[in-house]
């Protein structure tokens, strides 16, 4: 696994290991990015669900402002921070340890870009998505990773789908705020 562009480009992320662990393949994240190219400069960013960080990395070293990493794993978080270190983005990162409903709910920022990538096949965006939805700032952008033939809500709060990208046995939906 590896950072593929900006100020990080080519550095190598450590991984966690295991049977429950799905990392974004270098074409998802890739496809990803190429979705929100122009909205990454400074833009305040969620990785939900993180793992090892390597979307929320990704974001970082294409110019976001800051990222605030999520994941209820106590294990996929001290990756998260050792790669943190290992690209040298401590100072533009804040790590969370807990339920991602309750933190997104709890959470006082509002957010550009929401990276949700959970466990396939759970119904865990389903859940969650309404939360996110209304954390973001105008103009967000919403991506969740699922399995290609997970049906995703149409809309969450003020937010519908705009557009869907199927990578083999991955989709990434995408969410942007309903026109008026």
């Amino acid at each position: 696994m590896r950072v593929i562009t900006g100020e990080a480009r080519g550095r190598r992320l450590v991984t966690l290991e295991g049977e429950d662990v799905r990392p974004t393949t270098d074409r998802v994240k890739e496809g990803m990015f190429n979705i929100i190219q122009f909205d990454i400069e400074g833009a305040l960013v969620l990785d939900l669900f993180s793992g090892s960080g390597q979307l929320g990395i990704e974001a970082l070293s294409r110019g976001a402002r800051h990222c605030n990493f999520v994941d209820a794993s106590n294990r996929s978080l001290d990756v998260t921070r050792e790669n943190l270190k290992s690209v040298g983005f401590e100072k533009r990162a804040s790590v969370f340890c807990g339920d991602a409903k309750m933190y997104v709910d709890l959470s006082r920022d509002k957010f550009d870009i929401a990276l949700l990538d959970p466990p396939y096949n759970k119904k865990i965006i389903d859940a969650v998505l309404p939360s996110v939805a209304s954390k973001m700032n105008d103009g967000g952008i919403i991506i969740c990773e699922s399995a290609f033939n997970e049906i995703l809500p149409e809309v969450a709060g003020e937010f519908k789908i705009d557009r869907e990208y199927k990578y083999g046995k991955i989709k990434l939906t995408v969410y942007r705020k309903k026109s008026e």
